[in-house]
């Protein structure tokens, strides 16, 4: 993992504002941004921990534990929620156990707000991994989390 998180850094660190592409290359490549590795890029930018700590807790896309297998984005956006967002954010806590920025404890499902996924005329939308679902209800939603459930 650190070898990975190294070869990331070689190969930006030179870029002007190179913090935020290693955090994404980082985080593409692993699916997240270990803790050990926030030293390593602290001394290769020659930055503080702190600085690095606080980038990636400022931004909500950083993670810095493990994803789930499926990530669950749900639209928090203002046509969505006159829609019954709000609603259907209850239902899928509730379903899954978890808040948002959690993963579910079998490691199947991680939550994640987004505040448009550029659907608006299918509100309330959803985003679960690539795909993109509209007109989301509680129902839709059980029915795909329990077909995902299957694939697993």
């Amino acid at each position: 993992m650190l070898s990975t998180v190294q070869e990331i850094i070689t190969a930006l660190k030179d870029k002007p504002g190179a913090l935020l592409p290693i955090l994404h290359g980082i985080q593409d490549a692993l699916g997240y941004i270990p803790a050990d590795s926030v030293p390593v890029i602290a001394k290769a930018l020659n930055l503080s921990r702190a600085e690095v700590h606080g980038v990636i807790s400022f931004y909500h896309y950083f993670r810095d534990t493990p994803p789930g297998k499926h990530t669950i984005h749900l639209c928090r956006a203002e046509s969505c929620q006159s829609m019954g967002a709000g609603k259907l954010e209850e239902h899928v806590k509730s379903k899954l156990g978890i808040a948002f920025h959690e993963t579910t404890e079998d490691g199947q499902f991680s939550l994640e707000p987004v505040y448009c996924l550029g659907n608006c005329a299918c509100s309330p939308a959803m985003q679960i991994d690539h795909d993109i679902y509209g007109r989301v209800s509680a129902a839709t939603f059980d029915s795909i989390i329990n077909e995902l459930g299957e694939t697993a």
